[in-house]
């Protein structure tokens, strides 16, 4: 059988997984979303505020990169922090390319390094691994150099990024690298969808990121949100019930405010995130209870989707 010309010119397919570790706060989310061109995963000045793995996928005509961002790696205090390295070893199992993320301004060389949980899951990492040097913007091109030559001593990188994914420099030249090192196979998911979580899963996730942006201290990792109720009502706003749960009366009283102003607050940003992604109206609805201890109970980490 004769092959055709349009088979013959036909682009070789690339698609797998690409897992993107590192410490809590060097830009993981923002780097992901920056690739895929969507606000994926939530983003705040906070650490930990990415809890599962979360997916984003990105299809090109030649290629299908499927990003899992995962939450900063770090010593569990809780049984919730167990299950968030769970999440995030599970990604790495899974992946085909492993991006070991760092920070340009605190690069975490020397003692500081060996002591460090992240740099620790490199130890006998099979995968190819790039290396990436994020928020560039930060410091001056040649102090990198050092940063480079620390890192390429104590692992094997396959290459090395320079970016700033807040400004998306050098995000062009690492995603070309990427697709380029992932195995030749069709796509794992139709060219549409960029990811696998549900409506409710990024409906709660806004409101929790609006939590984490309003307070500080130890108000956003005491807090959870459960969708109670989604929806979609013909010829009316759709109806979203959201329940906040924290650890303690004094945690819920901080998080209404007085006269329920903080809540209300939340509620009017986290509305406007919603309607941004679902492109259209919604009445939020949201109610703060106190589940003591939800951290470290099993049956309440499944309940919020940590555990299976």
């Amino acid at each position: 059988m004769i092959e055709s010309d349009s088979a013959k010119n036909r682009l070789p397919f690339h698609a797998g997984y690409v897992t993107i570790i590192g410490n809590p706060n060097v830009g993981k989310s923002t780097l992901m979303n920056a690739l895929v061109g969507q606000k994926i995963s939530i983003v705040t000045p906070k650490p930990q505020t990415t809890r599962h793995k979360v997916l984003g996928i990105l299809t090109g005509i030649d290629h299908q990169v499927i990003f899992l961002d995962t939450p900063g790696l770090l010593k569990p205090k809780y049984l919730l922090h167990e299950a968030m390295m769970n999440f995030a070893h599970a990604a790495i199992d899974d992946a085909d390319l492993v991006l070991f993320m760092i920070e340009a301004n605190h690069p975490h060389m020397g003692h500081e390094a060996e002591q460090d949980v992240a740099f620790q899951t490199l130890t006998g990492l099979k995968k190819t691994t790039y290396l990436v040097i994020n928020k560039m913007d930060l410091i001056a091109k040649q102090d990198a150099l050092p940063i480079i030559a620390y890192y390429s001593e104590k692992h094997s990188f396959k290459e090395i990024f320079p970016i700033s994914a807040l400004n998306s420099q050098g995000t062009e030249e690492l995603l070309r690298s990427i697709t380029k090192d992932l195995p030749e196979h069709p796509p794992y998911y139709p060219s549409d969808i960029v990811s696998e979580q549900t409506e409710r899963f990024f409906v709660s996730e806004m409101i929790r990121g609006r939590v984490f942006e309003q307070f500080r201290d130890e108000i956003p990792y005491s807090t959870a949100v459960e969708i109670i109720e989604f929806n979609e009502r013909e010829g009316k706003k759709d109806l979203i019930i959201a329940e906040i749960y924290v650890e303690r009366e004094s945690q819920k009283g901080i998080l209404i405010g007085k006269g329920g102003r903080a809540l209300k607050e939340i509620g009017e940003e986290a509305r406007k995130d919603i309607e941004g992604f679902l492109d259209r109206p919604v009445f939020l609805d949201l109610h703060v209870k106190v589940r003591e201890k939800w951290r470290e109970k099993e049956a309440w980490l499944k309940r919020l989707g940590y555990k299976s």
